[in-house]
């Protein structure tokens, strides 16, 4: 299964505080792990209060096997597609990545699994 993490579930995996069906699934070597461009932008914008290093976490993620997923105009452009459900630009941007590329998104946000059957919520503990 190709997998898309969003910016929180990525920052919660790299401190290992997932639950343990979203640990095991990240760590089945049988999927493929994804991460966007947009979640390395969101986490510069957001540094000092994430106080979390882009440059560092994102070789790190290359480091650990994650594949990057550039943001392509055909992904923004499906943007038009989605229902009004979620306003957060940076929610709804990775949504359309992982629906246009048919990856499975794990995220915590509740509000985005009303999309599709690709996104599935998971809460960090």
């Amino acid at each position: 299964m190709r997998i898309l993490l969003d910016t929180h579930a990525l920052l919660w995996a790299a401190n290992k505080s997932l639950s343990p069906s979203a640990l095991a699934l990240l760590e089945d070597t049988a999927n493929e792990l994804y991460f966007s461009t947009v979640s390395i932008w969101e986490i510069e914008l957001k540094r000092r209060r994430l106080n979390t290093d882009p440059k560092a976490f994102y070789q790190n993620l290359l480091h650990n096997g994650y594949q990057e997923l550039s943001l392509t105009a055909r992904q923004v452009l499906s943007l038009s597609q989605l229902p009004a459900l979620h306003s957060d630009p940076f929610d709804r941007i990775l949504l359309a990545q992982a629906l246009s590329e048919q990856i499975y998104l794990l995220t915590d946000d509740e509000a985005l699994q009303r999309y599709s059957e690709y996104v599935d919520c998971i809460i960090n503990y």
